[in-house]
């Protein structure tokens, strides 16, 4: 192989891998987008979710008292002051005999 064969050899590789650098550069400034960013955040979020969705329904499956029991038991934490509220209403009105007080002022 002469010199000059050698040469346009090397031209045709540095123009191959000048071409896979500006192919790779712009797929990379794709990837970098911010919308594109931001789809990709969606759609993990969204994965995440449904995966969530998908675990919490194969364990209520498989453990239907306990996942009762903890949906009652934060259902009660999330509903603590308006209970408290009614308890001590109720405590208040069995322990006070005199029926002619109202809980209102207004009778």
């Amino acid at each position: 192989m002469n010199l000059e064969a050698r040469y346009r050899q090397a031209c045709q590789r540095a123009d191959a891998a000048r071409g896979r650098l500006s192919i790779t550069a712009e797929e990379a400034k794709a990837r970098v987008a911010p919308a594109r960013l931001k789809q990709d955040v969606k759609d993990r979020a969204s994965n995440a979710v449904l995966n969530g969705v998908a675990n919490a329904a194969a364990q209520a499956q498989q453990r239907p008292v306990a996942i009762a029991a903890a949906a009652t038991a934060f259902g009660l934490f999330l509903a603590r002051r308006p209970l408290a509220a009614l308890f001590q209403r109720l405590y208040v009105r069995f322990q006070d005999t005199q029926v002619d007080n109202s809980e209102t002022d207004d009778g």
